[in-house]
């Protein structure tokens, strides 16, 4: 049941994600910065790709991500049609590795202490979710702010 959910709100906010990039009119906007904000949308949706093939599809699915975190963030000007094909890539990974996953992995520890200790399959799965969610918002605020035309 707790797998079939979080495929369920996983499929539903990566979606999301993709949305919000595809939205921007103006394509050059999605890797503006400005005042405070130092990370552009371009480059939070690398982070967003990058972190979730690292944790569930390297790690959990076995793809054989290798994770390259710096260039998440210096990483600009990549197209949006290339971005978004970035995305839905990682909803077929995560959605696969997340169906090939039993009730009873995801009570045991997950594979590495990627936050410093030991902690459940599940509750890093749950905590994976609540990072895309946050930089999900922080997108919509940066398109609703320097998307402009």
């Amino acid at each position: 049941m707790i797998t079939e959910n979080l495929r369920s709100l996983y499929n539903r906010d990566l979606n999301k994600l993709k949305t919000e990039i595809e939205a921007y009119q103006n394509e050059e906007a999605m890797w503006k910065i400005d005042k405070n904000i130092s990370n552009s949308a371009g480059n939070l949706c690398l982070h967003l790709v990058g972190n979730l093939n690292t944790y569930i599809g390297a790690q959990l699915g076995n793809t054989g991500y290798v994770r390259q975190r710096d260039l998440e963030f210096s990483l600009k000007d990549i197209s949006k049609i290339e971005l978004i094909d970035k995305v839905k890539s990682v909803i077929e990974i995560v959605d696969s590795t997340l169906d090939r996953l039993s009730e009873a992995e995801l009570e045991k520890d997950y594979p590495t202490e990627a936050l410093g200790y030991k902690m459940t399959t599940g509750y890093f799965l749950i905590h994976l979710l609540s990072h895309l969610n946050y930089h999900l918002g922080q997108i919509n605020y940066h398109r609703r702010l320097l998307d402009v035309k």
